[in-house]
């Protein structure tokens, strides 16, 4: 293969940022599959051509010929097919291939491919002999035509000379015609002599120009017959005449006219195409045998042949005529009957397509607009119709589509373009060539979910892997682009895996991986992710909420009474009257509104004795129970839900009537620790209180000079009178604050215990009656009740002293105070004063 480059650049320019460049490559016919005809993308850098940096480093815009050439991504131009550029192109001179090529810079290269002959056809005569007559007496330099030889090789591989053997008699002489092919003509060199010889055989032969040339051969055979006196003459040796294309058939061409100057049929001339006429000239014209007369026959077309060249031959119709010959030039003139014609320079003529991201200025298509017709009438101007996001920018041989606005296949995916084009002939001509731009898919739309929240109620025990609803994202791309898949973004529901709660499968649909339980979970929430397949992908994500629904799947439990086994006993008194509460019965129940809300009921047993609260659940007695009642009742408490289906637990209670039970003092099972808590508060109180009235009395008695020094002696002497009647110590006790305690009450003998002391002494008291209801305080003695007052020895022997005293209000015959278990008098020995002094008390004895 021969690559030749024979031209780098012929035109640069730029208009903005676009420039375009031509590049000619020259390779020979018949290359085999494959060949490499150049690099592309290295010839066009060396021009300054900005190339992408990764291929495809161009984009093929038009391909004349996709069949036989290609470019391929990286820029190497080869060959598709074997290419006889005999068939091709035939006699045409140039044999071109054209390719519009573009780079991502919207620059443009123009690729002329021309395809070289090859000597690889000889000559070849249309018959394998021609037969000629010749009057015995043409005179020397006489012409005859002869029938030329054709060659399917072009330029100089085509006919290039012609030779006759042997030559003594005759010579050839060489023409060369309007469309470049050469003839021959016979030309009488010597006196013919039909007596002598009336038969001639020669060869012609005919050469190309290659190396070494090709040659193709015919036989000549020649006939000498007796000579006719006179032969036609032509005028003129050579016509030349104008015809408009599109004449009407007959319109005249030429009137020819040979002349004889013999009379009758010696005379008579008759006027013929010679042989050798083409059947493409005979189809056009027609000559008139008696007249001469040249008419249109056909159809002209100055853009089919501009030029015919007719061999018309006259001769009479005498014997041995020798033929007059003549040449008839014929142009055929140009009229603007050809409107424009508009080409789409790119792989699809009918559709385009581009990019919704291509930039304003992106080429998207060459278009090339041409005009048979020649001067005025085929100068063309190309607009381009329509409110539309492109422009068309002309060039010298071509023009170009480009973006002018923004695209977005979303909104517009296919715009109908029509590109007129209209000549300057008069009358003008015009022509319209619509082209369909389809917009191209990119990804540059995310997903887009439906809505962005989800929720979904979904009951409780439900199966593992049911579906529980589906999400949906569109997206608005096309192919790979608008294709979505979901998945659970990562996360955790309650320290677990939330793929281990929910899975979703790629049309969206979200199944259960697990039993949901209301009680442990009520809601839940994750997010779906929507991603497209593009590339980059983009995508979104939706937040997903599930409710988890109470189903009736707890059955109530009994938390009170206690049962063992299912059965609680209780006891009342015998003497319960009506409405005696003997138990309250609880039950639990975990679930929710009406499911967990329970009613409790008795089913079973001595319902006639016993009724029960359906909302609290406290039992309670409807009659009383006589002496004669018996001593055991059964009931059967039910506690049902209200779910559907219901679902209940029972208790089966024993109740006993107990005669050791007081029914005033048995309430029945209360809340111990409530109890506990009011008792110290009551306390609390009740101390507090006292407080308050001991110093508002201390005061009072202050007022009344009575001092804690006297009320101090009193109790000493109270002390030392308890002690009368031991044996008298000679070291005298004083009395400590130690002392004086509080008596406990027995429940037994007596159903109240009043503490009292002098109010300057409350600070003496060690321990408090907790069921005393009221303290009376201050120091007079009618305010006196009980004191023990106790030394160590006395409070480790007090176990002993059996002295208990209750209180029943009579006033005189009750002592006011019990010390060390024993009884005061009402009134003090000695008719002492309630503050005596400290030197008449009496010693008390240990």
């Amino acid at each position: 293969m021969e690559l030749i480059q024979l031209a780098s650049v012929f035109l640069l320019f730029w208009v903005g940022t676009e420039a375009v460049i031509n590049l000619k490559y020259g390779i020979n016919e018949e290359m085999k599959p494959g060949s490499v005809i150049g690099n592309v993308t290295r010839d066009a850098l060396k021009q300054g051509f900005q190339i992408a940096p990764q291929p495809p480093y161009l984009r093929v815009i038009s391909n004349s010929e996709p069949r036989w050439v290609e470019l391929s991504p990286a820029g190497i131009l080869t060959t598709q097919m074997k290419i006889d550029r005999d068939v091709v192109c035939r006699q045409n001179p140039k044999c071109i291939i054209s390719l519009e090529v573009m780079s991502n810079s919207m620059e443009i290269c123009v690729i002329k491919v021309e395809i070289e002959d090859l000597n690889d056809n000889a000559p070849r005569f249309p018959t394998s002999h021609i037969d000629i007559e010749i009057s015995e007496n043409a005179s020397p330099g006489t012409r005859f035509p002869l029938e030329g030889a054709s060659d399917p090789d072009s330029g100089i591989y085509g006919v290039q000379s012609y030779s006759i053997t042997p030559n003594e008699l005759f010579g050839l002489e060489i023409k060369t015609r309007g469309d470049g092919s050469k003839i021959a003509e016979l030309v009488v060199q010597k006196s013919l002599d039909r007596e002598t010889q009336s038969h001639y055989t020669y060869e012609i032969s005919a050469e190309d120009g290659g190396d070494p040339p090709k040659i193709g051969a015919v036989q000549l055979n020649i006939k000498v017959i007796d000579s006719n006196d006179n032969n036609p003459v032509f005028d003129e040796p050579v016509y030349t005449v104008n015809v408009m294309e599109n004449s009407p058939v007959n319109t005249l061409v030429i009137d020819l006219n040979a002349t004889d100057p013999d009379e009758g049929t010696n005379g008579e001339v008759v006027y013929s195409f010679n042989s050798y006429v083409t059947e493409k000239t005979r189809e056009a014209f027609k000559i008139d045998p008696r007249t001469g007369i040249i008419t249109v026959n056909g159809v002209l077309d100055y853009e089919t042949a501009q030029i015919y060249e007719i061999d018309v031959q006259a001769k009479d119709l005498g014997p041995n005529s020798i033929p007059a010959h003549c040449k008839v030039t014929v142009n055929v003139m140009d009229t603007n009957d050809n409107p424009p014609v508009i080409s789409l320079l790119s792989l699809n003529t009918e559709m385009v397509e581009v990019s919704e991201n291509a930039q304003r200025g992106y080429v998207i298509a060459l278009v090339r607009v041409s005009d048979k017709d020649s001067g005025a009438n085929g100068k063309v101007k190309c607009t381009l119709q329509g409110n539309v996001p492109f422009r068309l920018q002309e060039y010298e041989s071509f023009s170009t589509i480009l973006v002018d606005g923004r695209l977005d296949r979303e909104q517009k995916d296919t715009f109908n373009l029509t590109i007129q084009a209209e000549d300057s002939g008069i009358p003008q001509l015009r022509a319209t060539k619509s082209l369909v731009v389809k917009v191209t898919d990119e990804n540059d739309n995310p997903p887009h979910f439906l809505k962005p929240h989800y929720q979904e109620m979904v009951m409780e025990n439900n199966l593992p892997g049911s579906c529980l609803l589906a999400v949906s994202a569109e997206d608005p791309d096309l192919g790979m682009n608008g294709t979505v898949s979901y998945s659970i973004v990562p996360g955790e529901i309650k320290h677990m895996d939330v793929n281990t709660y929910v899975s979703i499968n790629p049309s969206g649909r979200i199944y259960s991986m697990r039993s949901f339980d209301h009680e442990y979970t009520r809601t839940f929430d994750f997010k779906v992710l929507a991603r497209d397949n593009g590339n980059p992908s983009l995508s979104s994500n939706a937040t997903v909420r599930i409710v988890v629904l109470d189903v009736n799947d707890n059955t109530p439990v009994m938390t009170n009474p206690p049962l063992v086994n299912g059965t609680a006993e209780v006891s009342i008194p015998r003497n319960a009257g009506v409405g005696y509460m003997v138990t309250q019965v609880k039950a639990d129940d975990y679930d929710e509104g009406e499911n967990g809300r329970l009613t409790y009921t008795i089913s079973e047993g001595d319902r006639a004795f016993f009724e029960i609260d359906q909302v609290n659940g406290e039992v309670r007695s409807t009659r009383m129970f006589g002496e004669n009642a018996k001593s055991t009742y059964e009931i059967t408490v039910v506690a049902r839900d209200h779910g559907k289906p219901s679902l209940s637990a029972s208790a089966y209670i024993v109740v006993y009537l107990s005669p050791d039970l007081n029914a005033q003092e048995t309430i029945g099972p209360v809340n111990l620790s409530l109890i506990f808590i009011i008792a110290l508060g009551s306390i609390a109180a009740i101390l507090f209180i006292t407080m308050i009235f001991v110093a508002v009395k201390c005061k009072r008695d202050n007022k009344e000079i009575r001092t804690y020094n006297c009320s101090f002696f009193y109790l000493r002497r109270v002390a030392e009178y308890s002690y009368g009647n031991q044996k008298k110590s000679s070291k005298k006790k004083k009395l400590s604050k130690n002392d004086i305690r509080l008596v406990p009450r027995d429940v037994e003998e007596t159903d109240k215990m009043n503490v009292v002391s002098c109010s300057s002494l409350t600070s003496s008291l060690n321990y408090f009656d907790y069921h005393q209801q009221s303290l009376p305080l201050g120091c007079r003695r009618s305010e006196s009740t009980f004191l023990n007052v106790e030394n160590q020895n006395s409070r480790n022997a007090a176990p002993n002293h059996g002295y208990q005293h209750s209180f029943t209000g009579q006033g005189h015959q009750q002592p006011d105070l019990i010390i060390n278990g024993m009884p005061l008098p009402e009134r003090l020995p000695h008719g002492r004063s309630n503050c005596p002094d400290v030197s008449h008390a009496a010693p008390a004895e240990q």
